[in-house]
């Protein structure tokens, strides 16, 4: 079954490339929104979560702050 997948990142966040490149090497498609150049995307992160931190990962409708692989692999089925 396909995931609905959305990473709130930054550019220069190590754990946001950790992150994406997991989703990569795994295949799985995701939408990523830059919270430092978007900001409805920062404050619907922040109204989501209370989190300023990223990466801030969506996966239907679950949330993981950081990133977790144990969380992620179980959310994905991986």
């Amino acid at each position: 079954m396909v995931k609905k997948v959305t990473i709130y990142s930054t550019p220069w966040c190590v754990y946001c490339k950790m992150a994406k490149k997991y989703f990569n090497d795994n295949k799985v498609a995701f939408v990523e929104h830059d919270v430092a150049q978007d900001e409805q995307a920062r404050d619907e992160m922040i109204k989501k979560t209370g989190q300023m931190g990223v990466p801030v990962i969506e996966i239907d409708g679950q949330i993981v702050i950081g990133f977790d692989q144990q969380e992620l692999k179980k959310l994905l089925g991986v």
